[in-house]
């Protein structure tokens, strides 16, 4: 019964989910901290920052890490089985069926009002996230450096003097998740110790 719980919720967030992970944030907020109670607040955000840090699309790392803790190995396959199945099958159907699908006008017009939605879901994960994390000067800090550095390499567009590469080449995601999981631990040692509570 749990196993199936545990499907239909992932499917649920699954199908109404656009944008990539971080947009389906608040649907994984309401159906897993608010109504289930499967994890909180806090754990929530642990689990899409290890999601984010490990490989693999990040909604589907973090229902497995969900489905894990809520009711072992068979859980976490069935959650991610769950979160993945809609996708599946709508695709299978667009492939099946229609040809040409993104240049239907009905279709260009919805997946407009679609990328809308996904900058509002986005801006909300960022504002949930942020409540959440950023409660101290460190990691305050941390959180300004990484995103001074991701717009530097957004929006500058100059060649780099490394190799000729693009700027964005090399400040990656990767590279700037890396660099903040050793700054967290370097500015948090020495304000905790060792077994001191996280910041």
């Amino acid at each position: 019964m749990e196993l199936l719980k545990l499907f239909f919720t992932f499917a649920k967030v699954g199908v109404m989910t656009f944008g990539g992970g971080y947009a389906m944030l608040p649907i994984l907020q309401r159906e897993i901290v608010e109504k289930n109670k499967w994890a909180t607040d806090a754990e929530l955000t642990d689990y899409f920052a290890i999601g984010q840090c490990t490989p693999g699309i990040i909604a589907v790392n973090t229902a497995t890490f969900i489905g894990h803790k809520k009711c072992g190995i068979p859980g976490g396959i069935i959650a991610t089985l769950g979160v993945v199945f809609p996708s599946i099958v709508i695709i299978t159907v667009i492939a099946a069926f229609l040809s040409n699908f993104a240049d239907i006008p009905l279709v260009r017009n919805a997946l407009a009002g679609v990328n809308a939605c996904v900058i509002a879901l986005i801006a909300s994960s960022v504002i949930k996230l942020g409540k959440t994390t950023l409660k101290n000067s460190p990691s305050v800090l941390i959180f300004l450096c990484v995103l001074l550095l991701a717009c530097v390499a957004n929006f500058v567009t100059f060649p780099a003097a490394w190799w000729g590469r693009a700027l964005d080449t090399l400040i990656s995601p990767a590279v700037l998740i890396v660099c903040s999981g050793v700054a967290g631990v370097i500015l948090w040692l020495p304000r905790n110790g060792r077994g001191g509570k996280r910041p």
